[in-house]
């Protein structure tokens, strides 16, 4: 057990040191997430593009991943999995076809516990074992990191962009995971106050309904004449800043 503990700190200390190298070399980009002294993920993102980011959390079953995939691929969509460590070792096959179906890859971390609550050694385990485990299973670096639960305070946010990860947040929340029924999600979605270009919507994998409400909110987005985009595509990746929403501003 001693000589585990070893190892996995050992891991993501040397994965952290080559991803800061990384973000040293391009330290000529500004970027800033810290508004009036608070450091903030990416809630959404200022676009004159009329784009929104479906997001899925995976931490629970994988019962309605086939489903969800089948239905993204009938209207040629791509969205964004976050994904807890757990949840990839136990569904490596789904791991595989959400990335060979083209949707990002994204952290939820190893977990899924507050982040807040851990040490600054335990905040980076989180992000870094599973960054290798993806690493090795299907050869790419994820930078795409959610925080379970949403939860942060500044020392997170630094830590998650320490180890090459931009924090993502959501402007829209489904609230699938209430299990209120499908009329619920896709009403609390398409009449959401926060439902603008670059919103970034929150759906899980494992909610009771979303599955069936998946194909009436991906309609009803379209109809009011948004384009689905995974958040890969809608954030920027250079110079940048916030606002105090979360909102991600080109510079």
């Amino acid at each position: 057990m001693e000589f585990w503990k070893k190892y996995r700190f050992m891991m993501f200390l040397m994965l952290v040191m080559v991803v800061a190298a990384g973000r040293y070399m391009t330290g000529i980009i500004h970027v800033t997430n810290n508004v009036n002294g608070k450091e903030l993920p990416i809630y959404s993102v200022e676009t004159e593009k009329k784009q929104v980011s479906l997001t899925f959390d995976a931490a629970w079953g994988n019962e309605d991943t086939d489903t969800i995939l089948d239905i993204l691929k009938k209207h040629n969509l791509h969205v964004t999995f976050f994904m807890t460590g757990g949840w990839m070792e136990k569904y490596p096959e789904d791991v595989k076809k959400i990335y060979e179906a083209g949707h990002d890859v994204g952290n939820h971390s190893e977990t899924h516990r507050n982040m807040s609550q851990l040490s600054v050694k335990e905040q980076k385990e989180e992000i870094m074992i599973p960054h290798q485990r993806i690493k090795e299973q299907l050869g790419i670096e994820m930078n795409l990191f959610r925080m379970p639960y949403g939860d942060y305070n500044n020392e997170v946010v630094l830590n998650v962009r320490e180890c090459g990860y931009e924090p993502i947040q959501w402007s829209v929340d489904s609230l699938d995971w209430k299990d209120y029924g499908a009329d619920s999600i896709v009403n609390t979605v398409l009449n959401h106050e926060s439902l603008t270009n670059g919103a970034i919507i929150l759906c899980h994998n494992g909610a009771k309904y979303t599955k069936d409400a998946l194909e009436r909110l991906i309609v009803g987005l379209e109809e009011k004449g948004y384009e689905i985009v995974p958040v890969s595509k809608l954030i920027y990746k250079g110079s940048y800043h916030m606002d105090v929403s979360g909102r991600q501003i080109k510079d």
